[in-house]
This record gives structure tokens, C-alpha cells and sequence, in this order.
């Protein structure tokens, strides 16, 4: 009953995208998997892996456009919570190889035994139940969202300056987690992961079961953040980012609205960086890094901010790019990145879904003088 209220509370579009995200899901797996590697059709185990990032970064930027494009809140630092869930993840990956690793310790990561580890961290305790890890992964950094965005949302700091303080959040971040002592892998991170829920992480088959997981992450992100925008609380919520001053004005408490918001974002992207480590092989520190949250923000901006589907297009497109450039012209792509954004800015400030939807509004304009 209540997928039914969520779908339908979607239009016409949305629901395509929904759609089209779970074909692909089911479509590139089985394609890997049936079809021969003789096949034209047949998708390489490393195309799989790739587009799979692809995925789980898409439900990052729709995760920032959740809290910049609906709620007018600019977020520099969702990339730290995009690599806490990782973290989270990888923990309970590192918990999983016991004895297996090169040191043989059935307790201790490797890293720990070298770092001459007498004992396990409190804190890594639990992570050797994946319930236990999944949790976590929505916790940690739900939690860190609600304690940043109580103390700056209700001291009423807004524009730059919210900006800036996500941005040396992440920073502060990225520098305790290169830290030994941290007991989190120092600069190595955690990396040579062996199993997910009993099967091998290399398998085919895993990797086709984690593409599918994105898929289907991606499509409940879209589906729950197309429900929150499109209630009354989703149209408050454009109040908030449009008006801010006369909401408060009229009697709404605007801090609730906006830690909402912003705390399921944090989930989601937590949700994306538990996806992103079991199909890269590692989680470090410089998931952390600034430009990480600068580049999120960049799909958005490509893809259409404050459209839900623009975010996941800009995402794919802006990732390809990368790969494409980075292998062909490596020294290019920095400025490539560079141009992306002088040219959103000055010519697409809504983005591609913006511009689309302007080249159809003028369509359909041409067509209803010529009637006339």
C-alpha cells in the first residue's frame, strides 16, 4: 500500500526513470553473466564493475540535490558521508577475511597486526554481522548530519558560510582518517577484501548481485525523494529554500524542515558509499578529499539542479568523461573539469534537463502560433 501511495505520487517522467534504472540493472548483470564473452551483446565483468560506480555516484548527486536544489542548502561535505557508509562497509569486509590475510591473525586486519595492534578497537566490534554494518552505514553518518545541522541550522547560518563549515568538516575529516592511530588503516585505508555475505567479492555473479543493489538503491533514493518533494513538506520545503525569512515569519519552524532534509540526505549517500567499496576494492582516506564534495555538486549542476533526474544523468555523463579522458588525454581532464563549470554556469544554469525542458517549451510554442 505504500509503494503504491509512493508510486503513484510520481509523474509521468519519474516513473520512466525508475523504470529505466531497474531494466539496466537486470539487463547489464544478465548480460555478463548468459551471454558468452564471444557474444557482441556480452558486457565485460570490468564494464559491470564500472557502470556500478557509475550507479552509486548517481545516487550521491541525488542525494546533494536533495538538500541544494530543494532545500536551497549548498553542501561541500557530502562526500564525508559518502565515505563514512564506505567505511562502515569496508569494516565489515575487513572483519570477513579472518585468518585468511597475510599475517593469518583470525581477529585483527592485517594493518592492525603490523601497527602492532595488542587488541580489536571498541569501535570495530559488531562489524563481523553485515545487520550490524547496515545499520551503521545509515547511522554514522545520519548522526553526523543531525549533530552539524542542529548547531548550524538553528544558530541560522546559511549560505557561504554553511558551505565552508561542510567543506572543513569533510577537510577534518579526511586528516584524522590518515591517521594511524585512528585505527582505520592510516593512508592504506582497508582494502583486499575477500567476501560479502559468504561469497567471493571477484565472483561474477557477486559483482552482478552488487550492480543490481546499486540499481535498485538508486531507484528507491529516486522514489523517496520524489515522495518527499512532492508532499506538502516537499512544497514547505521550496518555501524554506525560496523564502526563508517569510516562513519563519508565517509560524514555520524552519530548522526542522532543513535537518530533515538534510540528515536522509546523509543517509542516502552513506547508502551509496557501502555500495561504491565492495565493487572498487578499497575505501581510504581521500574519499574525504574536498574535491570529492566539490564534484558531486558539479553533476548536479550539469544534470539540472532541483530535477531529481537531472542529478543521475549529469553524474553518468560527467563520470564517463573521466574515464574516457583520463585514458586518452590524462593531462587534459582537470581542465576539461574546469570548462565544464565555467560553461553550466554562463550557459546552462538549469542544467541539461533545464535546457531540454526550454527547447520543448518552445517547441510546443512554434507549434501553438502556427495552429493559430
Amino acid at each position: 500500500m505504500i509503494t503504491r501511495f509512493l508510486w503513484q505520487g510520481m509523474d509521468r517522467n519519474l516513473r520512466l526513470c525508475v523504470l529505466l534504472i531497474l531494466a539496466v540493472g537486470i539487463a547489464l548483470p544478465l548480460a555478463n553473466l548468459i551471454l558468452a564473452a564471444t557474444n557482441p551483446a556480452h558486457v565485460p565483468s570490468w564494464v559491470l564493475q564500472l557502470f556500478g560506480k557509475y550507479l552509486c555516484y548517481a545516487l550521491l548527486a541525488l542525494a546533494v540535490d536533495l538538500v541544494w536544489g530543494f532545500c536551497g542548502i549548498l553542501s561541500l561535505g557530502h562526500g564525508a558521508f559518502f565515505a563514512l557508509g564506505g567505511y562502515c562497509m569496508g569494516m565489515y569486509l575487513m572483519r570477513q577475511i579472518g585468518s585468511r590475510g597475510v599475517y593469518g591473525n583470525p581477529i585483527l586486519p592485517d594493518f592492525m597486526v603490523f601497527l602492532n595492534y595488542k587488541e580489536l578497537p571498541w569501535f570495530w566490534h559488531g562489524f563481523d554481522h553485515f545487520w550490524f554494518a547496515a545499520v551503521m552505514v545509515v547511522l554514522v553518518p545520519s548522526v553526523l548530519a543531525f549533530a552539524l545541522g542542529w548547531f548550524a541550522f538553528r544558530s541560522r547560518v546559511t549560505g557561504v558560510y554553511l558551505s565552508i563549515i561542510t567543506q572543513a568538516m569533510t577537510f577534518a575529516l579526511m586528516l584524522a582518517f590518515f591517521r594511524n592511530d585512528m585505527g582505520l588503516g592510516g593512508n592504506n585505508g582497508l582494502t583486499d577484501f575477500k567476501d560479502i555475505l559468504g561469497f567471493s567479492v571477484q565472483a561474477s555473479e557477486t559483482r552482478a548481485a552488487l550492480f543490481f543493489a546499486s540499481a535498485v538503491a538508486l531507484a528507491i533514493g529516486l522514489i523517496i525523494s520524489a515522495a518527499v518533494v512532492g508532499s506538502r513538506f516537499g512544497k514547505a520545503l521550496t518555501a524554506v529554500r525560496d523564502a526563508e525569512s517569510r516562513m519563519r515569519f508565517l509560524g514555520y519552524r524552519v530548522e526542522g524542515f532543513k535537518l530533515f532534509v538534510f540528515v536522509l540526505s546523509a543517509a542516502m549517500a552513506g547508502v551509496a558509499g557501502a555500495l561504491y567499496v565492495p565493487q572498487v576494492g578499497i575505501i581510504n582516506p581521500s574519499e574525504f578529499a574536498p574535491g570529492n564534495s566539490i564534484e558531486a555538486v558539479l553533476w548536479v549542476a550539469v544534470g539540472g539542479r532541483g530535477t531529481l533526474v537531472g542529478p543521475i544523468i549529469g553524474a553518468i555523463l560527467v563520470n564517463f568523461g573521466k574515464t574516457w579522458l583520463t585514458g586518452a588525454l590524462p593531462e587534459v581532464w582537470l581542465f576539461a573539469l574546469g570548462a565544464l563549470f565555467i560553461v553550466v554556469t554562463l550557459l546552462l544554469p538549469k542544467g541539461i534537463v533545464g535546457l531540454w525542458s526550454q527547447m520543448k517549451s518552445r517547441s510546443q510554442a512554434r507549434k501553438a502560433r502556427v495552429l493559430a
